[in-house]
């Protein structure tokens, strides 16, 4: 699971997330559609390049998304509780007639891409149309997580092309901060020195309340402290 991708992500012991190797850092605002489905990414701000930096994991900073000590005062229980699983061995197959779609449900973070023109499940089985192929498509590699990988019917997987960056999402139509989006194969360790699946894409906690940390669940839509002021 090791990588030759510039970049790493430390996950420090109930404390932020510790980044090094001058990993660029911006903003994506999801945007929604007439009926609230989300379908885009929209750039926002680029943070100055640091070669360092930490960002928050607890969801209590006072200089969001960096940290600012908080985790101490608020003694976080920051406990990492993902099954450390590769993808493939947690996904679930829908088979469709011109492409497959893995899907890992545990992985969720609850961006919303997969939910509209019927869903990415129903677009999968449907692919032998064009149209719902395309869409399938594109609403697997718009999910932040990698929860929906789609393939080709030779296996092969369809990915978006990232360089090693992180993005600090938002949910505007929710008023939401999102998850830390980690794209670009980035190495991401826990403090112990347990190295994660390296993938291009993978969306990290900072509400502090996920189920499945270090990873999001989604909890963040719900969690008051995440709201937008």
């Amino acid at each position: 699971m090791g990588s030759n991708q510039k970049g790493k992500i430390i996950v420090s012991k109930d404390g932020p997330y510790l980044v090094s190797g001058r990993i660029p850092l911006d903003e994506k605002i999801i945007i929604a559609d007439e009926q609230g489905h989300p379908y885009l990414w929209q750039d926002g701000e680029k943070y100055p390049d640091q070669e360092n930096y930490a960002l928050c994991r607890c969801g209590h900073s006072e200089k969001k998304p960096f940290c600012s000590g908080k985790h101490i005062e608020v003694n976080f229980d920051g406990a990492e509780t993902d099954s450390g699983e590769d993808f493939i061995e947690r996904a679930e197959k829908t088979v469709g007639p011109e492409l497959d779609l893995l899907d890992a449900e545990e992985l969720c973070s609850g961006a919303g891409f997969c939910h509209r023109h019927g869903g990415t499940w129903e677009n999968t089985e449907k692919s032998d149309d064009p149209e719902c192929k395309k869409l399938a498509i594109e609403q697997s590699c718009n999910c932040p997580s990698g929860r929906l990988v789609a393939c080709e019917k030779s296996g092969q997987k369809i990915e978006p092309e990232f360089e090693p960056s992180i993005s600090v999402t938002e949910h505007k139509k929710l008023k939401v901060r999102g998850a830390l989006w980690v794209k670009g194969k980035v190495e991401i360790e826990s403090g112990g020195g347990k190295k994660y699946e390296v993938r291009n894409r993978v969306t990290l906690c900072r509400c502090g309340q996920s189920n499945n940390k270090p990873f999001c669940d989604g909890t963040h839509i719900h969690d008051s402290n995440s709201k937008l002021k």
